[in-house]
């Protein structure tokens, strides 16, 4: 098993940025991918960013490329969204997910491990 726990999620002005962290506890997590999703008020979840064990791969959803960042730091389990120029379209609870495998992807059904999520709220 694997508990998930996000922070940093709060409201911010349009082009703003936020950092979120995930700590992760319970099953080794140096050896599982982590990703970002999110999920606005009638709207189906959504990839936001990824990143795998080999080689520290990462993905990111097209519409977000050059505005967040996804890392990770093994020692602290923890994988952080670096999030820049934010809009009210970013607007949306955002969850940390983890899969039992150290390969990325983009489908959220192949995540093992949720998280309960942080809300970010932009403002314009």
């Amino acid at each position: 098993q694997v508990q998930l726990v996000e922070s940093g999620g709060r409201l911010v002005q349009a082009g703003g940025s936020l950092r979120l962290s995930c700590v992760a506890s319970g099953r080794t997590f140096s050896s599982s991918a982590m990703g970002w999703f999110r999920q606005a008020p009638g709207k189906e979840r959504e990839f936001v960013a990824a990143i795998s064990i080999p080689g520290g791969i990462t993905s990111y959803a097209d519409s977000l490329k050059g505005r967040f960042t996804i890392s990770r730091d093994n020692a602290k389990r923890t994988v952080y969204l670096q999030m820049n120029s934010l809009n009210p379209e970013d607007a949306a609870v955002y969850y940390c997910a983890a899969r039992n495998s150290g390969w990325l992807t983009q489908k959220p059904g192949e995540y093992d491990y949720w998280g309960q999520g942080t809300q970010v709220t932009v403002s314009s």
